[in-house]
């Protein structure tokens, strides 16, 4: 079982949390379908494809419940359900990535944070100096998060496409803390 970030006290009182979203999750998946409905459906029938004879508000309900289920599924998946949350705070960082158990790294212990896009994604890469200065914040059950491979070494990762607020903000958090790249 996940360790909630509400579970963990945090290790300076200026802590600022993003956690991943079910609600904003579904939310974005649920409009960003009904744009797409919006924009398709116009180009079909100007190509001729016709329709069933439904009135325009009977096919945008049929839409409404095809992408409501659409996004239901996809936020309550496997995938869609696994927790994330990062703390930043004076204390340092805290990450719990995909249900991993969270971890810290004091300021002074990472060599570089990245936040990225990549495709549809936002990702996080937390590259600490050396792996052994990594401070479990509880007694390990599942593991630290995922780790890959990065230019600058060994970097913890998170996908922080659900995250809230948003991974805009989680920049701008970083950058109190962290020197300016130059």
């Amino acid at each position: 079982m996940p360790i909630a970030p509400e579970q963990v006290e945090a290790p300076a009182r200026d802590a600022v949390l993003f956690k991943s979203s079910p609600v904003r999750t579904f939310l974005a998946l649920f409009v960003l379908l009904m744009l797409s409905f919006a924009l398709v459906a116009p180009l079909a029938a100007l190509l001729g494809a016709g329709g069933a004879g439904y009135r325009w508000w009977q096919t945008a309900l049929q839409a409404a419940v095809v992408a409501g289920l659409a996004a239901g599924a996809y936020t309550y998946s496997t995938r869609g359900s696994l927790t994330t949350w990062v703390r930043v705070s004076a204390g340092g960082l805290e990450l719990a990535a995909q249900d991993s158990d969270p971890i810290l790294l004091d300021w002074a212990d990472i060599k570089h944070v990245t936040v990225r896009r990549e495709g549809f994604k936002n990702l996080l890469e937390v590259t600490p100096v050396d792996l052994d200065v990594v401070h479990p914040v509880q007694d390990e059950q599942v593991g630290p998060p995922a780790l890959a491979e990065t230019v600058d070494g060994q970097s913890f990762t998170a996908d922080l496409s659900e995250i809230w607020p948003s991974p805009r903000r989680l920049r701008r958090e970083l950058a109190k803390y962290l020197p300016a790249d130059g």
